[in-house]
């Protein structure tokens, strides 16, 4: 897996394994370590090295990181660093939040290592766990497509191994790794999809769930991709500046299919620096198109508004607020302005 995983990265010369110490970055820290110490893969030179992240969430992390990056050097791994890291309490929450601390010092790693490839020890399970706080949150396509393979620099080469298979390769390579408690800990609900949910639809489903819920994220990664390519077409195509904002002419966008429109009025609030919209703001925001007369403001994440301006109003002798050029209207149009003039 890993050697076809550096074979589609184009075989990167330098790669550095991600490991938190736990069993599935360990054994994939293992297979890794294979490679350097022949110091090719399909012939091609290459080198690995290995950061630890410390998040300091959890009393006797430091000497956790620090065992870990011992157990890699004697892997043969080189260089290992251990990156300390603080992580700030956002909205998102407390998982995502680390998670963003974590690919910001891993790719700090990478850039001091001149690493082309940060190698990620997500497995099948995880992907399953996934899928599953996907459709528990009412999420979309891309929520439920799971984690991608490869995305940037950072590679999954484990996304096809179960997490028991990651336990015998520990156990094989005597491995002694470290099982972190919040795993387990039934406040976080990813820990209750792993400890809980899971295995109760495998005993009353039968075997086999986890990787029917992974096969169902591979096949909508490919829906998600095409999707998202046309989106982005549409979206580049019907785009109009608008002062500080964006303009959409309503007429298009009411012509583009359902899945499209929400995903061009989403790239329209990204535009103008808004985040992700939820699925009941981007209802309202396209409830507009079926407004008469000027209507709105809809509020949405990251401090942007929407409007309708209607034809009348885009065509009136006096110049807009918005400052859309009225000769040149032939329809209503959706605004998208930050609610705050952006900072120089």
């Amino acid at each position: 897996m890993l050697q076809d995983a550096l074979a589609g990265a184009g075989y990167p010369e330098r790669v550095l394994v991600a490991c938190s110490g736990g069993p599935d970055s360990m054994a994939l820290a293992a297979v890794a370590a294979y490679f350097a110490r022949r110091g090719h893969v399909d012939g091609r030179p290459v080198s690995v090295g290995a950061v630890v992240v410390d998040h300091q969430l959890q009393p006797g992390s430091a000497a956790v990181a620090a065992r870990t990056a011992g157990a890699l050097e004697d892997l043969g791994l080189s260089p290992v660093r251990i990156r300390t890291v603080d992580v700030a309490a956002t909205g998102s929450g407390p998982e995502a939040a680390a998670r963003d601390a974590r690919h910001a010092a891993l790719e700090a790693a990478a850039d001091e290592a001149d690493a082309a490839v940060i190698l990620l020890g997500h497995t099948l399970d995880d992907q399953a766990e996934q899928v599953l706080l996907g459709l528990a949150r009412g999420s979309g396509t891309r929520s439920l497509a799971g984690m991608r393979p490869s995305r940037g620099r950072f590679l999954r080469p484990f996304l096809g191994l179960r997490r028991a298979d990651t336990l015998e390769i520990c156990r094989v390579e005597d491995l002694d790794p470290w099982h972190d408690p919040s795993n387990t800990d039934p406040a976080f609900a990813r820990s209750r999809t792993r400890v809980e949910v899971l295995p109760l639809l495998e005993e009353k489903l039968g075997p086999g769930v986890a990787e029917s819920l992974a096969r169902t994220a591979a096949i909508l990664q490919l829906d998600a991709d095409y999707l998202e390519d046309l989106a982005s077409d549409a979206f580049d195509r019907l785009r109009e500046r608008a002062g500080e904002g964006i303009s959409l002419p309503e007429a298009a966008l009411r012509d583009l299919a359902p899945a499209l429109r929400f995903r061009v009025i989403a790239k329209a609030a990204a535009a103008v620096g808004g985040q992700q919209p939820s699925y009941q703001r981007l209802l309202a925001a396209e409830a507009l198109l079926r407004r008469e007369g000027s209507a709105g403001p809809v509020e949405l994440p990251g401090a942007v508004s929407v409007y309708r301006l209607s034809l009348s109003q885009l065509t009136a002798e006096k110049p807009s607020a918005a400052g859309v050029p009225r000769e040149a209207a032939r329809c209503g149009k959706l605004v998208f302005r930050p609610q705050q003039p952006p900072r120089k």
